[in-house]
């Protein structure tokens, strides 16, 4: 079977932009949550974000290619920008035939749209982009990354909710096993920070409102989490086949191993209390990568710090790690860079295939009075620690389950 190896990782987030400030921003561990400045947030109970700053698109796409995209397919070029140059590859010599892009998103350029309904409300008829109906769709993002680099290998979206991300690096691993590509730009990108999203999540009340301690608000697994803070970011990921990646000599951060996917089917934003559909997607995903539950040396929790989330999780991950679970660490590096929702699964798969290659494993921060529903080991901070087989969870609305193994390269 062929076998699947990260050789690059590009990251547009609140803690960092590029692979080397998103690793220094998860070793800080210094929460970059704050109150919003994007728009007004006092109509809402929270008033909590995760803004990226300083970021410029001119440094990812030239002028005239900037004129079609929005900040959402902004942050996705530059996220595959920056894991291209991360991965040494000489664009010049891959194959656009043998290279495909899979790319998940919860809202695709939903705030672009909104701005667009701004000036339409203002401006009519004639206010309106000839870019927007190619922006707002979920897979605009991957569709441009092709573009701007010439891809024309298997093209793929989903639109997954807060698992999209995850399910778009299982795609494409699937893409390189099947042998239908030898490279993949796999990941997820978000930019929902717009005050009718926003809102929309606000009114649900699946957000926090620690609005008096932004930088304290998420908190994953503590006792006192009280909600999700939103971000936007992307993370993209160079997946290639591992021959292919030996062959010019490139550095491998870890292999991408197993994938695994389920469905609650209980509740459009409660996940099932037992965590049994959960517990599948990961069991499928050791499965798919071969490897029992005892070999699990580390997870990378989804956690967001919401009340029925974290402690669903947390069951799922004891039943399938069972009497293990005193002796594996687990964390969510949430709390500093915030929930990204679809980006939310790639960002992560990058922090845990940087755990295994640097032997570091990050600490959860805002984890003060733990939870005692929570069952797991959490890290409260990093530690070194060398692991060979890691796994990184993924769960969104409507009970979507995603779960990846990654083990490290050898």
């Amino acid at each position: 079977m062929r076998r699947a190896v990260i050789t690059g990782i590009g990251a547009v987030t609140a803690i960092g932009i590029g692979v080397e400030e998103l690793w220094a921003g998860v070793r800080r561990g210094q929460s970059a949550i704050r109150l919003i400045s994007r728009f007004d947030p006092t109509p809402f109970r929270s008033h909590l974000g995760a803004e990226v700053d300083d970021f410029d698109p001119m440094v990812y796409t030239d002028a005239r290619a900037l004129r079609r995209l929005d900040r959402f397919a902004q942050f996705a070029v530059a996220a595959a920008s920056l894991a291209l140059d991360d991965a040494g590859l000489d664009r010049s010599r891959v194959n656009p035939a043998r290279a495909g892009v899979s790319l998940g998103s919860a809202l695709g350029g939903i705030a672009y749209g909104e701005d667009c309904h701004r000036e339409y409300l203002v401006h009519g008829a004639r206010s309106i982009p000839t870019a927007l109906a190619l922006s707002v769709y979920g897979g605009a993002g991957g569709a441009q990354i092709a573009i701007e680099f010439g891809l024309r290998g298997p093209s793929l979206a989903n639109a997954s909710s807060c698992a999209s991300g995850a399910v778009a690096i299982g795609d494409a691993l699937h893409a390189i096993r099947a042998g239908d590509a030898d490279l993949m730009l796999a990941g997820g990108c978000e930019v929902p920070l717009a005050p009718l999203t926003f809102g929309a999540f606000s009114v649900i009340k699946a957000m926090s409102t620690h609005n008096h301690d932004p930088a304290g608000a998420c908190r994953p697994f503590d006792a006192d989490r009280d909600g999700f803070v939103m971000a936007e970011g992307s993370a993209v990921l160079v997946v290639e086949e591992e021959g292919a990646a030996q062959r010019r000599g490139a550095r491998i951060y870890a292999e991408l191993a197993g994938f695994g996917r389920s469905n609650d089917a209980y509740h459009m934003t409660a996940p099932r209390p037992s965590g049994d559909d959960a517990a599948r997607a990961v069991c499928l995903a050791l499965r798919d990568a071969g490897v029992e539950p005892d070999a699990v040396g580390y997870v990378n929790a989804h956690a967001t710090g919401t009340p029925l989330g974290d402690a669903a999780e947390s069951r799922a991950l004891t039943h399938v790690l069972g009497s293990r679970v005193p002796a594996i660490p687990v964390s969510s590096t949430k709390a500093l860079y915030g929930h990204a929702l679809g980006a939310s699964g790639a960002i992560e798969a990058a922090i845990t295939a940087l755990a295994l290659h640097h032997g570091i494993l990050p600490g959860s921060a805002n984890l003060n009075r733990r939870d005692p529903d929570c069952s797991l080991t959490i890290l409260s901070e990093e530690a070194s620690e060398h692991v060979d087989v890691a796994l990184t969870t993924s769960f969104g609305f409507g009970g979507i389950n995603a779960a990846l193994v990654l083990r490290a390269a050898s």
